[in-house]
Formats: structure tokens, C-alpha cells, sequence
């Protein structure tokens, strides 16, 4: 066997935009290589040769620990946090008797607990990560061992080995198919672990091995393999086969990749070309890291400064003792002598220095620590114990898999989505149709009761029992013989590539490709027209209990740029017939102009599918003769052998004989969402959270959900698409979209940005708009936008390179008004994460509220992740559901699992799990919130009492002639923060609330406080300190003061030590307890029992310390006796405590009263507005009905004002499954596991939309001003599209621009731009804002919200109008029902098509 030395030098540089991403530590795998892979060479059935080159064997580890690096690696991890250092430190002063007043024991004891505590958590979660892998490595696999099969662990699996798969096995490595037991090496795989799509995808084996079936001969292979070195992309490879001194090449197609799972294939076998860690799906997992909270970084930033605070009161204190022993301690020296070590008053210093250290050291006690993971320990469990958040369906409860990161779900502001089993079910189901301009599937009574479900079996017995369909009219209209009605179920049941086994007589299973296809080849079996068979050249089909066998005479297969798919049939009559399904904005310019009338009505229909969320395809015939057919045919066969440029052959003869169609109807199917998610993003859009969505899906379909959820809405000013094909396309693209948003902000706010004008001017020269020509790219010069009216021309530039645009101020782009969103293609996505094109992809994602991201792979989405909390410091969340989403969980701030169809992995990598995408919303606003609004009380409290507690210390330094002497007994130091103050801090930071859970989620705006981190940051840890340190002068010099000249009734004095020590921590306590009573915002019985039961306790303790009984038991031990009683008794006593606590508490309550009344927070004016309305429920429920009617009146009035439109298309369909079906390839499949595919593809219909909202579109004007545009206000013709124009839908916000539209000259060999329908509603720019009518309601009225949803569904009443009210009060808002409805809109947004310059 001879292999040429000149192997391709370069293998596809596939991980060009990812290389320097990788390095940074998202690829565990690649670090741990000893050198760098330039290429592979497997050869088979050889594990001696592949051994040479180390490759690394089919074991995974996911975990972090071993038994011998878990105590060193964890303890490391642990005093990576400041104060465990800080404990160490105190803790080795402790052990030095000649400078240590409090014993060692009081400081080891809690440290050692708290890293025991984080050392059992951190173990548990890794014995999982453990128990996941050993698992996966465990799997059995059938490896092909010296000619016989035999079962080997995946561990055990080595590079070069054959492996037999079965159906509905998954790969155990990344595989190059050798053969199948299907025709041709053909066999089926799903994907969904790898990139979320769960529609099938066909693989082929090299022709030369598909033989190779048999053991015996796959035994004797000895083909060697070069290819590219291990890489994250999922979609690419590059290698070659050598066998028999030939050559093949080898692409993805002949490919199997980890994490696929077989499916309809009831054997294959496969040859390793990359095992474990160098598997795709292994190179796109992010490695496990350690989280932090900001809180924590925070912290520890705070300890070092409060330890440098500490030395300087020591140095302070220190050098007060120098100078005390040497002009007074000196005085002393024959009958107080220095203790032996010290022989001069500067070591006298260097030890008092160390022991100011330990004594003051309670600033930051380690109980802080533990408290902080009790409470956030109590915070999880609130959240494993919420009910609301317990999915009954799967009996699934959520669940905090840790305990460290509660309170940062209090501040997100990005949330980064999967879309397949996140947002949606993955369930495909036929809701609707329009037939010859007739509409069916309405629910006819949205308010009445829900209609019966049809019963398809009398009327046909072959109708599959999964279907749902409501609307009886449609099953009447194909009984009685409506000609149209049986079309288009003729052209459902015929046009397509499904695959069809009947198990038993009238058993049907349906193989599709997408569901989208088996949803509508399901709904015309339901109808009557049933899809029986295929053959490579006939379909055989059921036409109302008559077989009929048609003639399959080419099928025109889709792709991404056709968007649809036709097929030619001869019927048995020997007509010939074209029939066609696909995009409407596509479809519609191929109809014949006798189909006008009917286009419109359909394109209202569409329209209102569209609106819905609903999935839709226009579909059209074509009627042949038999001499237009041979002539086509003959085109076809030419185009089919071309040798070069034959997918561009096969278009263009494709377009020949999709013309002059006549237009059969449209359909409508629902990707049914999960439960609550629309609700669920308006509500989060309206806490300010930002929600991306990173899909591995197609443009189209990602688009769709978009809409669907709420995401994208027809309120939007614009939606921009990026899908260059290069750096310098995207580079366009993106400042593009920036020039846009400027544009239309500036045409917003009547162009007072002078900033931003300038700004825009700067790039419109730089871009190349004013002058482009072809050589910027081809179509680029041939279809220039037309351009606002040019500011002066500039002087013209110097001679050389034109320098770059300037970037637009970042507070000029997140100042920008308007709604905008930007949909972005995985490949611009590779280009717009290099190191350079980073800010231009912050910049302008960022100023989008809402951002879509398509074909995306794995690593990608980490790559996003990272690249936001690199350039916004912004807290992240990331949330999915499979394998493909691990890296993402990984990178963010907080991963959020959902434990859906998609397996486990993405649950065991997360920080949280549920199994609904809705409870999002509670584990943010809630749970969240609270956890973020408790730890910041706790902290401040927290803070605040120690530094009362300590600084009383340093006063009474300057009064003990700096000898160290502590004010309080021993005993009451050391329980001050264990048993005095620590429950009812506790107490407070596990159950307080600002406002009752029902209000956070009616009041978004009150997340935003954690967005800002203004609860807790420098600003209040200084407030704090500040506070701390004026209690503490309080507590010394008052009482010092008082009893420094006071008596007791026997006229004794009362200036005594421990007298003085007593009365300064009684005070203390009382005054602590106060403060957090007022600190305290929801009281239970707990906090009750802790607040006073905590000075109880006190004044029992304290009594029993200064008891006769200790002192006699341990007189060494307990030198107050006495005293407490003694002390107490005194009225004078308490004369001096009481006044110390006014003086102490007054202040603060007059700061809260006054700024309560100046500059009151959002969480007060909810307070209060709640109070008030349970004073007047009457009046405010009157005041209420008001507002709503006027709100309910504007959504209505804008939603009739729809001009454009845009198109509902999203078909998840692939090309190729035409070829395969004509060439007879895929005609025999395996009938193994066909019931479980069924399943997952069957159509179960859930009624969620129960509102007509075309029954909307005539409502009048409303009188709060809010209306449609006035007539003289639209233009009369539509601007042609031109590069930057919409292709879903014209922009209604658009400005008319002055001059002439000239239509764009057509590129030769492209297809058409689409244009869109309807009457256009373009105002002028110059136009003022429609004025908004005064408030009819007091604001306290108008604040009262109502329940956040109806029981009904999707409502468009009282969860809309609520949430209208609720901002319209507290900000100022309108319109609210558009981020919730997406129909309050004078029109839908502009999608603009970013066509590349330089393709």
C-alpha cells in the first residue's frame, strides 16, 4: 500500500476564528496534550501502529477531584478566598502566648468548620460528576477484536477500532461509517445531544466500504485514514481513505459523531477516527469551573481593606504604647515591671501591635462565614421547596444543585437561551389552514365553552387517534366533494420525502425528516388523503377509501435558498401535475396573475398565522402538457449530468418550471411552546434582563419562535439580519445595523443627539455608502440603499488607506430609543467573535433588546457567553436542556438545567434544574431577588454591629494606657457573635421580604436594584462602617461620661471597671437588637422569638457568669461576680443605657424617615400603594376599570393598523431526501424502533390561542390619543427593497426618504428580492409623536395590578392590561401590551436582510 508523502500541508483551517478562544481554557483536552496534532493517520483493525501516536484513549472525565488531589486542590481553592487566609493568619498569631489574650481554640474550631462544610459540598457535587462518568464510560460497544465481535467497555474502545452500532444505540466515538445494513451504506441519525435539532439526517458510508457488511470482511480491511487533528466543528471534515492503493475522499457525511444516536437503521459498523476527549462533542464542552458570586469578590476585597484598616489601628494603638511606656509605664517599673521578653518600651510596642491584631480581629469574625452558608444553604432549600416551581406532569421538582450563587440570581441581566425542549416542546401539530381563501381552524367562541375535539374514525379508518383538530367546517367541505379542499390535501399527501411502513393492516408509521413534514403529511391522512407507499417512481396514495397510485416523475428538492420543495406527479388518468409547497414571499412572485384576489385574502390570513406564532407554507399546483414536461425533462436530465456547476444547473431549471402556478391555499402549524414562556419573557424584558437565544436551528425556524415567544414582536422599530459570509461582510453588516439604530433614534427624539448626528455622519462616509461600487462586492454596488438626505459633502481625504469608522460612544448606543433585535448566523458568528470584530458585535447586540442566534455550535455559544462577561461585567445565565448546551451552562455566571427529552447532561452540569422554562421567571424574581435583598441586609447588619462591637476597643485604648486590656469580659467576646447577635441576623437574612412574592413578579422594575448592585456595594459598606463607628463612640463616651462622676444609692462611686464594662455591652446589645428590629421587614414568629429571646438570653447568661455558684466552682475563670446584679440595679444604669440608644437610634430613623419621604424606593411605593388599596379596595377597583378600558382601547386600535407584513416560513427540512427518494437509495429501512419515532413525531394538538385577533382589526381610534396614523399621513406606493430592506415585513417607523426610488437592477444568476404585500404605512419623520391623554385615575389607583394571568391561557386582556397599568403608574410607560401581545403596533418591524458587499 503506497501513501503519497504530499498530504494536504493545512487541513481546512477549521478552527480559525476559535483558535484563540480555545487557549483560554474552554477545551479542557487540548491542554492536556503534549504536542500539537497537525494531522491524524488511523489506520484500521491495527491498534499496534495507531499506539505510536498516543492518541488518547475513549475514557471522559468531567469531574474535578480524585482521591489523591481532592484535599490539596480543594484547600487551595478554599484560601483562594481572602478571609480563609485571614483566619490562618489570626490563627498562627493565637498560638504565641506573649502576644495572645483570647485562646487558639476560639478561632481554629469555626474555621475548621467552615472548610469542612464547603470540602463535603464541593465532594458531593464531584461524586456526581463521577458517578455521570463512570456511567457513559461503562456502556457496552460491540468491537471488532481479531475477526470476531466482542463486548468492550467505552473506556476500553481505542482509535482504529470497528465498532457495530444498533438501532437506537448512540456513538460511542466520532465513527467514519464503513457500512450499514441499510441500501447503498446509507443509515439515519438524530443529533440532538450535538446541536438541538431533532429532525433525522442521513449519513453514507464511501461506496468502496458499503459492502464491507460482514465481519469476516471488515476483519481483513487495512484502509488507513488522514485527516484533520481533533476540532470543535461539528459541521466539518476533511480527510482521505487509502485502500488498495486508491484514494477517497472523505467529508462529514461519512461521519458519525459521539452523542448521535441511530435511528430506522438496524445496523452499522464504523471505523474510530477520534475517541474521548478528542471527540467534537468533547471539544465543544466547556471545562468545570469555580463559581463565584460578585458579592464574594466583593467580600474579599473588603476584608483586605478591612485588614488594612486593622493595621492601622494597631499601628495607631502601638505607637500610643511607645510613647505611654516611655513617659509614664517607666514611672511604674518598680512595682509593675515589663513581662521578661520585654526589656524597652519599642518591643513593649511591637507586641502590643500583634495584640490589638487578635483582639480587634472581630471586625470580620469567620462566623460571618458561617452564616453566610446557612443562609445561603436556607435559600436553597426554599427553592428545592417551592411548589409553584414542581412540575406535576414529570414529577420534577426544582432543585439548587448548589448553594453558593443564590443571591446573583437576584442580578442577571442577560440570559442566554437554547430554544429546541428550553422554549419549546419539540412537538409539531397542524392548527390551522386557509383553502381557496377560506379560513379553518378558529375557535369560533374564544369566551364560550371549548368545541369538541373531532372524532376522524367514522369517516376514516386508517385516521391516526394522536391528531387534533377542532374546526368540523374543513371535515364537512371534504365529505360533500369541495374540489379545493381535496387538492389541497392531494398536495399535502404527495409533496414531500416522508417515508412510509404499515406494521398491520392500517397501522401506518410515518419516517419524516422534519416534523414539520410529518405533521402535515399526518393532517392530510386524517382528512382523507392517506400517504401509503413510495417506490423510486410512484407514490400510492388513499384518496377517500380509494387507492390511487400516481406516477412520481421528478422531485425538485428543497434547499436553504429555493425554500421550497415541488414535485411532478402523472395521476392515472395521465394528467400531469406540478404541485409545490414552500415560503409565501417566495412562492407568491411564481403565481399566475389570475390569482391576485386570492393572494390577498391569503395573505391576510398569513398574516394572522403569522401574528399567532404559527409555522407557515404556502402551497400551489401547476398543470402540464405533456410537451411542456418532455421539454423540461430533457432540460433537467442535462442540468442533472453537468459536470460543473450542477446545483446551479439544477436551479435554474428548477425556476423554469415553477411559473404561472395556481395558488391552492396556506397552512399553519404551532412548534408548541412550553407552557408560560411568552409570559415569561415579557416579564423578564420588563426587569431589564436581556434574553439571547443561541440555537442550533435554522434561521427561519429560530425567527419563528421568536416570534412565537415574545421575543420578537411586531412593535419593534427593526430586526436585523447578519449572515456575511466574511470578516469584512460581517464588519458591514453589524455598523450597518449601529447606522440604523442611530438614524431612527435620532428621527425619534427630533434630532437632539447632536453627538450622535455627528457620529452617524462620520460612519455613513467610512462605510462605504456614499460611494460603493461593484468592487465592494458584487451585488453590492447594484443595490445600494437609497440614502436620507446627504449632509454636506466633506472635503475629500487625504491620499492613502481611508481610516476605519470611528465606534460609536458606548453611552451614545445604550442611549439609543427604540426597539430593536438582531438575528445572526452561525457562520458570521465564527467571524464576529475574533479579537478584532468583539466590540463591534458588543456594541451592537447590546443595544438590541433582543438577540437570536442560528446554527450556533456548542463552543459558540460558551463564546458568546464569555465575550459578555468580558465586555459588560454583567451577571449571566445561561439555560438549556441537552448535551449541546453543557459548555454554555459552564461559562455563564449560573447555569440553569431543564430536565426535558434531551437526556441529563445538561441537569448534571448545572447550578440549577427544573423542568420548565416558566419557572424562570419565579427563580429570578423571587427566589432571586429575596436572596440578593437578604444577603445585602445581612451584610450591612453584619458589618455594622462588628464594628460597634470592635471599635469599642480601640477608644478604650487611649484610657488603658495601650496595654491591650479588652473592655468587655472574656466570655461576653466570645459569645457576642455566637449566641447574642447571630440568630437574629439569621433570622433575617433566611426570612425577609421587602414585598410579598406576588408583588415581585406584578413589579418587575423591583429586580432592577440587583442589576445595579445598589443594595450592597462600597458606597453602603461604608454607610455601614460609618454608622458602626459613630455607635461606637456613642457606647464608650457616654457611659464613660456618666459614670465617670456617678454614685450609686449608697453613695459609693460607680466609675469602676467592670461596672463600666457592663453597662457599655448591655447598651451595646440593646442598641444592636433595636437596629435590627427596624432593619427587619417581614416579621415571622422566628425572627420574633430570635429578636428578644436574643436579649433574654443575654441577661440570663450574663447574670449566670456573674453568679456566686461559678465564681466558687472557678474563681481563676470568672472574675465578675457579682456585678451584673450589682450593676443592673442602678437606675443611673439605665438612664445612661437608654439615653445611649436614643442617641444611637434617632439619627436613623430620622435619615429613613426623611429619605422615605424625599426619595422613596420603588419596593416603598409599592408598600404603600398596597396599604392604601386595602384601605380603599372600592375605589381603587373603580379607578382600575378605567385605565383598563383606555389600555384595552389602544391595543385594539393599533392592532388594526397592520399594513405589511411578514412571513411565518420556517420549514426544519434539509436538502438531499429528494435524491435520495428518486434514486431509490432509502427504499428498504429497517422496522426496528419505528414505534418510538412515531411518537416523538405524532401530532398532539394543545388548544393555548383562544382569541380571534383579526376581531380587532376595525376598531376605532381610542380616545387616549393613541391611534393608527391618519390616512393623509400614508404613502401612496411602496419603496422598492433594496440590500437593507425587509423580507419579513416593511418597516411602518420608516421615514419616507426625499428623491427618486429607483428599482435595484437584478443580479444575473440570483434569485428575485422578495417584495412585500399590502398597503404600506410609512409616516414621515417630521411627524410628532401621537400625544398621550392625561391619567383619568389617581396614581394610587391606577397602581393596583390584577392577576398576572388568566386561567383562560394566553390572554390578551387581564395579564396585558395589568402589566399596562403596573408601568403606566410606577414608569411612565405605554404600550405595555406590545411587549406582551406583539400586536399594539401601528405595523410590524422591518427584518433587514444584510446582504454581504463582499460575497
Amino acid at each position: 500500500m503506497t501513501i503519497p508523502k504530499d498530504i494536504p500541508e493545512k487541513w481546512f483551517p477549521i478552527i480559525l476564528p476559535l483558535q484563540r478562544k480555545k487557549q483560554q481554557g474552554l477545551d479542557a483536552s487540548k491542554s492536556k496534550k503534549r504536542r500539537t496534532e497537525e494531522e491524524r493517520r488511523v489506520r484500521a483493525n491495527d491498534r499496534d501502529y495507531n499506539e505510536k501516536f498516543q492518541y488518547a484513549s475513549n475514557c471522559i472525565m468531567t469531574s474535578k477531584y480524585n482521591v489523591i488531589t481532592f484535599l490539596p486542590v480543594n484547600l487551595f481553592e478554599q484560601f483562594q478566598e481572602v478571609a480563609n487566609t485571614y483566619f490562618l493568619f489570626l490563627l498562627i498569631l493565637q498560638l504565641i502566648p506573649q502576644i495572645s489574650s483570647l485562646s487558639w481554640f476560639t478561632t481554629i474550631v469555626p474555621l475548621a468548620l467552615v472548610l469542612s462544610i464547603t470540602a463535603v459540598k464541593d465532594a458531593t457535587d464531584d461524586y456526581f460528576r463521577h458517578k455521570s462518568d463512570n456511567q457513559v464510560n461503562n456502556r457496552q460497544s460491540q468491537v471488532l477484536i481479531h475477526g470476531s465481535l466482542q463486548n468492550e467497555k467505552w473506556m476500553n474502545v481505542r482509535v482504529g477500532d470497528i465498532i457495530k452500532l444498533e438501532n437506537n444505540q448512540f456513538v460511542a466515538a466520532d465513527l467514519l461509517l464503513l457500512s450499514s445494513s441499510e441500501p447503498h451504506g446509507l443509515c439515519y441519525i438524530e443529533t440532538a445531544e450535538l446541536d438541538g435539532e431533532t429532525n433525522m439526517k442521513v449519513r453514507q458510508s464511501v461506496s468502496v466500504t458499503s459492502e464491507l457488511g460482514d465481519p469476516n470482511n471488515l476483519a481483513t480491511f487495512d484502509g488507513e485514514v488522514v485527516c484533520e487533528p481533533p476540532n470543535n466543528k461539528l459541521d466539518r471534515f476533511c480527510g482521505t481513505l487509502y485502500w488498495r492503493d486508491s484514494k477517497y475522499s472523505l467529508t462529514n457525511q461519512n461521519m458519525l459523531l459521539r452523542g448521535c444516536v441511530l435511528r430506522n437503521t438496524e445496523a452499522c459498523y464504523g471505523l474510530v477516527i477520534f475517541a474521548g476527549p478528542d471527540t467534537k462533542l468533547m471539544q465543544n464542552s466547556g471545562r468545570t469551573k469555580f463559581k463565584r458570586t460578585s458579592i464574594d469578590r466583593l467580600m474579599n476585597t473588603l476584608v483586605l481593606w478591612i485588614f488594612g484598616f486593622l493595621v492601622c489601628m494597631g499601628v495607631i494603638l502601638a505607637v500610643g504604647n511607645a510613647v505611654w511606656e516611655r513617659e509614664v509605664g517607666s514611672l511604674f517599673q518598680s512595682y509593675l515591671p515589663w513581662d521578661p521578653p520585654v526589656d524597652n518600651f519599642l518591643f513593649s510596642a511591637f507586641l502590643s501591635f500583634w495584640s490589638y491584631v487578635i483582639i480587634l480581629n472581630t471586625v470580620v469574625p469567620i462566623s460571618l462565614y458561617v452564616s453566610v452558608e446557612v443562609i445561603r444553604l436556607g435559600h436553597s432549600y426554599f427553592i428545592n421547596w417551592d411548589r409553584q416551581m414542581f412540575c406535576s406532569q414529570c414529577n420534577t421538582a426544582a432543585e439548587a444543585r448548589t448553594t453558593t450563587l443564590n443571591e446573583e440570581l437576584g442580578q442577571v441581566e442577560y440570559i442566554f437561551s437554547d430554544k429546541t425542549g428550553t422554549l419549546t416542546q419539540n412537538i409539531m401539530s397542524f392548527n390551522k389552514c386557509s383553502i381557496n381563501g377560506q379560513a379553518y381552524g378558529e375557535v369560533t367562541d374564544p369566551l364560550g365553552p371549548q368545541p369538541k375535539r373531532l372524532d376522524f374514525t367514522p369517516f376514516n379508518p386508517l385516521a391516526d387517534p394522536d391528531f387534533c383538530f377542532y374546526d368540523d367546517t374543513l371535515l364537512e367541505s371534504v365529505k360533500v366533494g369541495e374540489p379545493h379542499a381535496h387538492d389541497f390535501f392531494r398536495l399535502l399527501s404527495l409533496c414531500h420525502t416522508v417515508m412510509s411502513e404499515e406494521k398491520s393492516e392500517g397501522e401506518l408509521v410515518y419516517k419524516a425528516q422534519s416534523p414539520d413534514e410529518g405533521a402535515l403529511v399526518t393532517a392530510a391522512r386524517n382528512f382523507g388523503f392517506v400517504f401509503r407507499s413510495r417506490t423510486p417512481g410512484t407514490v400510492t396514495i388513499t384518496e377517500l377509501g380509494r387507492p390511487v397510485t400516481y406516477t412520481l416523475l421528478a422531485i425538485l428538492d428543497f434547499n436553504n435558498i429555493r425554500k421550497r420543495m415541488s414535485v411532478i406527479v402523472r395521476n392515472p388518468e395521465g394528467r400531469i401535475r406540478l404541485y409545490c409547497k414552500g415560503a409565501d414571499t417566495l412562492l407568491f412572485e411564481r403565481l399566475h396573475s389570475c390569482n391576485q384576489e386570492l393572494m390577498n385574502i391569503t395573505s391576510d390570513h398569513l398574516n394572522e398565522y403569522a401574528a399567532d406564532g404559527l409555522r407557515t407554507l404556502a402551497l400551489a399546483y401547476r398543470d402540464l402538457s405533456e410537451e411542456q414536461w418532455e421539454e423540461w425533462s430533457e432540460s433537467h436530465r442535462c442540468a442533472d449530468k453537468a459536470v460543473d456547476c450542477r446545483e446551479d444547473r439544477l436551479a435554474a431549471v428548477y425556476e423554469q418550471i415553477e411559473e404561472d402556478m395556481t395558488l391552492l391555499g396556506a397552512t399553519a402549524i404551532e412548534d408548541k411552546l412550553q407552557e408560560g414562556v411568552p409570559e415569561t419573557i415579557a416579564i423578564l424584558s420588563l426587569a431589564n434582563i436581556k434574553i439571547w437565544v443561541l440555537t442550533g436551528d435554522k434561521q427561519e425556524t429560530a425567527v419563528n419562535i421568536g416570534y412565537s415567544c415574545k421575543m420578537l414582536t411586531d412593535d419593534m422599530t427593526e430586526v436585523f439580519i447578519v449572515s456575511g459570509h466574511t470578516v469584512q461582510s460581517v464588519r458591514q453588516e453589524l455598523r450597518r445595523a449601529r447606522e440604523r439604530m442611530i438614524e431612527l433614534s435620532r428621527g425619534r427624539d427630533g434630532g437632539k443627539e447632536e453627538g450622535m448626528e455627528g457620529w452617524g455622519e462620520a460612519c455613513f462616509m467610512g462605510n462605504g455608502f456614499g460611494g460603493g461600487s461593484a468592487a465592494d462586492g458584487g451585488e453590492g454596488g447594484k443595490q445600494q440603499c437609497p440614502p436620507p438626505p446627504p449632509p454636506p459633502p466633506p472635503p475629500p481625504p487625504p491620499p492613502g488607506p481611508p481610516p476605519p469608522p470611528p465606534h460609536p460612544p458606548s453611552s451614545l448606543m445604550d442611549n439609543i430609543s427604540g426597539e430593536f433585535a438582531l438575528v445572526i448566523n452561525g457562520h458570521s458568528l465564527a467571524h464576529a467573535l475574533e479579537a478584532d470584530m468583539e466590540v463591534e458585535l458588543v456594541q451592537t447586540a447590546c443595544a438590541c433588546k433582543a438577540v437570536i442566534c442560528c446554527r450556533v455550535t456548542p463552543l459558540q455559544k460558551a463564546l458568546v457567553v464569555e465575550l459578555i462577561k468580558k465586555h459588560k461585567k454583567a451577571v449571566t445565565l445561561a439555560i438549556g436542556d441537552g448535551a449541546n448546551d453543557v459548555s454554555m451552562i459552564k461559562s455563564a455566571h449560573i447555569g440553569v438545567g431543564i430536565s426535558g427529552q434531551e437526556g441529563i447532561q445538561a441537569v448534571l452540569a448545572s447550578d440549577y434544574s427544573f423542568s420548565q422554562f416558566r419557572f424562570l421567571q419565579r427563580l429570578l424574581l423571587v427566589h432571586g431577588r429575596w436572596s440578593y435583598l437578604r444577603m445585602c441586609r445581612f451584610l450591612c447588619y453584619f458589618f455594622y454591629k462588628n464594628f460597634a462591637f470592635t471599635m469599642v476597643h480601640f477608644w478604650f485604648g487611649f484610657f488603658c494606657g495601650f496595654s491591650a486590656q479588652t473592655v468587655y469580659d472574656q466570655y461576653f467576646i466570645t459569645l457576642y457573635n455566637i449566641v447574642y447577635t447571630s440568630l437574629p441576623v439569621l433570622a433575617m437574612g433566611i426570612f425577609d421580604q421587602d414585598v410579598p412574592e406576588q408583588r415581585s413578579l406584578e413589579y418587575p422594575k423591583l429586580y432592577e436594584p440587583g442589576q445595579l448592585n445598589l443594595l450592597f456595594n462600597k458606597r453602603e459598606f461604608f454607610i455601614c462602617i460609618a454608622q458602626g463607628i459613630y455607635t461606637s463612640v456613642v457606647l464608650f463616651f457616654v457611659p464613660y461620661a456618666v459614670l465617670s462622676n456617678a454614685t450609686q444609692g449608697t453613695g459609693e462611686p460607680l466609675a469602676d471597671y467592670q461596672t463600666f464594662a457592663v453597662t457599655t455591652a448591655t447598651a451595646l446589645v440593646i442598641v444592636v437588637s433595636v437596629q435590627i428590629a427596624l432593619d427587619t421587614g417581614f416579621w415571622t414568629i422566628i425572627n420574633h422569638v430570635f429578636v428578644w429571646g436574643s436579649l433574654g438570653c443575654y441577661v440570663t447568661i450574663m447574670s449566670t457568669m456573674h453568679s456566686q455558684t461559678l465564681f466558687s466552682l472557678f474563681p481563676n475563670q470568672f472574675h465578675f461576680v457579682g456585678t451584673a446584679q450589682s450593676t443592673l440595679l442602678q437606675p443611673v444604669v439605665w438612664l445612661t443605657i437608654s439615653l445611649a440608644t436614643v442617641i444611637c437610634i434617632v439619627p436613623v430613623l430620622a435619615f429613613r424617615f426623611l429619605k422615605l419621604d424625599l426619595k422613596p424606593q420603588l419596593s416603598d411605593t409599592v408598600r404603600y400603594t398596597q396599604l392604601v388599596r386595602q384601605k380603599k379596595r372600592k375605589a381603587v377597583g373603580r379607578g382600575v376599570g378605567g385605565v383598563r378600558g383606555a389600555a384595552g382601547s389602544v391595543s385594539e386600535g393599533r392592532l388594526g393598523a397592520r399594513g405589511s407584513r411578514r412571513s411565518g416560513y420556517a420549514f426544519a427540512h434539509q436538502e438531499g431526501f429528494g435524491e435520495l427518494i428518486t434514486s431509490g437509495k432509502n427504499m428498504r429501512l429497517s422496522s426496528l424502533a419505528l414505534a418510538t419515532f412515531a411518537s416523538r413525531h405524532s401530532s398532539s394538538w394543545i388548544d393555548t390561542l383562544r382569541k380571534k385577533k383579526h376581531t380587532h382589526t376595525h376598531t376605532p381610534p381610542t380616545a387616549s390619543g393613541e391611534c393608527s396614523p391618519a390616512p393623509s399621513c400614508i404613502s401612496g406606493s411602496v419603496p422598492p427593497l433594496s440590500n437593507s430592506s425587509s423580507v419579513l415585513g416593511g418597516s411602518q417607523d420608516t421615514p419616507i426618504e426625499e428623491g427618486t426610488h429607483t428599482p435595484p437592477a437584478q443580479h444575473p444568476g440570483t434569485d428575485p428580492v422578495p417584495s412585500t404585500h399590502g398597503p404600506p404605512a410609512l409616516a414621515p419623520a417630521s411627524e410628532p409623536a401621537p400625544s398621550q391623554a392625561p391619567a383619568q385615575a389617581p396614581c394610587l389607583d391606577v397602581l393596583t395590578p390584577t392577576a398576572v394571568r388568566n386561567h383562560g391561557g394566553d390572554s390578551t386582556g387581564g395579564w396585558t392590561l395589568s402589566l399596562g397599568t403596573v408601568q403606566e403608574a410606577l414608569f411612565g410607560w405605554r404600550g405595555i401590551a406590545a411587549r406582551t401581545t406583539g400586536t399594539s403596533s401601528p405595523g410590524p418591524p422591518s427584518v433587514v436582510k444584510e446582504t454581504s458587499h463582499t460575497e
